[in-house]
Parts: C-alpha cells; structure tokens; sequence
C-alpha cells in the first residue's frame, strides 16, 4: 500500500477550521483506496511567529522537505495584529514568499469553476453565466516584481524613496508557458496570453518567449489580450476564456478577480506546483473576523484537497469524485453563513456539518 506524506499547515485564523475538514476527507479516501496519508502537522504563518519567532521556522521547513505534498490553509491576521509582527517576519513576507522559493512553485492553478446550478453565488447576471463558468488561471509564482531586487531608504533631498525591480528571465517564462500550453492541450485547445507589452519591456520578453514555446503546440489557438482589458472580460464575457496564462502580479490580481465573479474566495482552491514538490491552498485570506464561529465554507480547502490527490497522488478518479461530492451539498440547498445568497431558500449549516455532508456524499459514490 502506497503510503503519502503530507506537510499540513493549518495557518492562521479560519485556516484550523477548514483544515479540520479536509484531515476528515483524506481519512475517508483512505478507506476508499489502497493507500495511506501520513498527516504531519506544523506550524506556519502569524501562528509560528508568536510560538517560534519565524514565520516559517524551522522544525516547519524539516517537516515540508521531507513531505510529498503540503496542504496548507490561509495565512495573515488583520492590518492592526499584522503590526505586533516585524515586517520581514510578517506571513506573506517571511512565510510564504520563501516557501515558494525553497520549493520553487513555480505554477499556479487557479480553476475559476461555477456550474449553472450554483449561479445564484455570483454577482453576475445569469445572462453573462450562461451555461456555467469554467476556466483556469495559470500564474507564474517565483518570479517577477515580488522577486525582484528590493531596496529602500532616503534620497539625497531627504524623501523616502523604494526601488522594486520586476526581474524576469527567458528559462522562468517558458516553463510556465509550457504548463499553460500542456493544461490548453487536454482542454478546449485555446489560450488567452495576458500582457501589457504596450508598456512593459518584460511583456515584450514574455510575449517573444510565448511565440518560441508556440512552435510546439500548433493546435493550440493563441489569443493575445492586454491585461486591462483581460479584467474588463472577466466580468462581461467570463465564459469566452479557458486557459489564461501571465506573470506573477497579473495573476495575482485577476486570479482574486475570478473569485469576485464567483462571488468569493471561498469558492477557489489552488495548486502551486514545483519540480519535485507542491503545495495545495485556498485562494482566500484567513478572515480572521469569523474566526472560530464556525461559519467559514470549507469548499477552497477541500478543492485543494481534490487538486492534491490529482495532481501530486495520481487519484484523478478521487479527486472527480471529491468535485462531484462537493457540488451535490451546494446543490441539495445547503451552505455555511458566510456563503449565504438566498435567505430562506438555503440551509444554513456549520463549516463541521458542511464537511461532514461531503464527506456523506462521497461515501455514497462508488470507489475507483
């Protein structure tokens, strides 16, 4: 029996919570499938600075180097508790930046998914959903102006001043290119370039870099869109995309985007892959203003979860049954408070009792 280990880091705010949910799925694919998790538990985030003075301290990273996989929950306290921890050491800063470094996630998945059914979760018209929304981002993560070289100070006048250089080069391009145009073959063969070549010289490198790794995948119609215009799309003509592929920082805003027209954040899981190894989170902060009232939607965590099984375990058979499992609950009425969009129509339950229909539902489907 093939035996898998997983770094879990349950992170901050909701992110024990949700995190709790997901340990709970994990136990029931073992008993559906011949293998075994072996779940270890760390520290990361706001939470091991207060215990150890690091965001990501070291008994951490000892636990991530040797795990297969790592399934990580939100990070991040408020703007004020933010302020209790030094800038450097602040979650995002000294926790994840490094983590997508030590491991070099190179790729970001971020599927922007909502069936018909669940239409009534998006800001949107149904007009403009149609027969459903279903697309995936693909974010170069390592790279870029939250790479690049940093400096600040005080000029010669007195001003303050800061220096954040956007650094690319051609190798970080093209792998994350190839992913884009891999993930386009096994889908709809069509994939948007988002860009802003009309002013910045690393569009241009990444466009000319897109042009060579194109040569290889002649089947696959390529769109080029300027990433303003990308955002203005996302919200009037969604369904026109299937694969959308850019650098660091665009992705990082039109990926939080996507959950906008969902109508959260809490409807979009995410897989960071690296060479050897990757790690699975749900896009959303950690809400630390719900935290523990048990009313947070466990859905991001466990779609990464589904995404784990898929994408580092080679259980896409689970992983579909893991989807399907988790739109039945939404679909038989029931939600948790802070996914709550019909009033009397829905049923408003726990992020525990929301967890434990899934895991319900998925019991109910027939093992691979």
């Amino acid at each position: 029996m093939p035996t898998h280990t997983i770094a879990l880091l349950a992170g901050d705010g909701i992110g024990p919570e949700i995190t709790a949910e997901a340990v709970k799925i994990l136990q029931l694919v073992e008993t559906r499938n011949d293998v075994r998790f072996d779940l270890k538990p760390a520290l990361f985030g706001a939470a091991a600075y207060f215990e150890t003075g690091k965001s990501f301290p070291e008994e951490t990273i000892a636990i991530c180097d040797k795990a297969d996989a790592i399934l990580k929950g939100p990070i991040g306290l408020s703007h004020e508790e933010s302020k209790k921890i030094p800038v450097d050491e602040q979650p995002e800063r000294g926790g994840l930046l490094p983590m997508r470094k030590r491991y070099d996630t190179y790729a970001n998945f971020r599927p922007v998914y909502l069936p018909r059914a669940l239409a009534h979760f998006s800001p949107l018209r149904p007009e403009i959903i149609g027969d459903g929304i279903d697309f995936i981002i693909i974010r170069e993560l390592v790279g870029g102006l939250y790479f690049g070289r940093k400096d600040s100070g005080i000029d010669d006048a007195g001003r303050r001043y800061v220096h954040e250089t956007l650094e690319y080069n051609e190798d970080q391009i093209r792998r994350a290119l190839e992913i884009a145009f891999q993930l386009a073959q096994k889908r709809k063969k069509r994939l948007h370039n988002v860009h802003k070549s009309n002013v910045l010289k690393s569009s241009v490198l990444w466009n000319e870099v897109l042009e060579e790794v194109r040569s290889d995948y002649p089947e696959i119609a390529v769109e080029h869109i300027l990433v303003d215009a990308a955002a203005t799309y996302l919200c009037l003509e969604p369904t026109r995309f299937d694969v959308m592929v850019m650098e660091n920082m665009f992705g990082d805003i039109l990926s939080d985007q996507g959950g906008g027209i969902l109508g959260s954040l809490g409807l979009m899981p995410s897989a960071c892959i690296g060479p050897e190894k990757s790690y699975y989170e749900p896009s959303h902060g950690s809400a630390p203003d719900i935290a523990g009232q048990g009313i947070a939607n466990p859905y991001s965590m466990l779609g990464s979860v589904a995404m784990m099984l898929e994408m580092s375990f080679d259980m896409e058979q689970e992983a579909r049954n893991l989807w399907q499992a988790m739109q039945a609950v939404f679909s038989a009425g029931f939600t948790t408070p802070d996914l709550a969009r019909r009033g009397d129509d829905e049923k408003k339950i726990s992020t525990a009792e929301f967890g434990d229909k899934v895991v319900e539902e998925l019991g109910r489907l027939p093992p691979p």
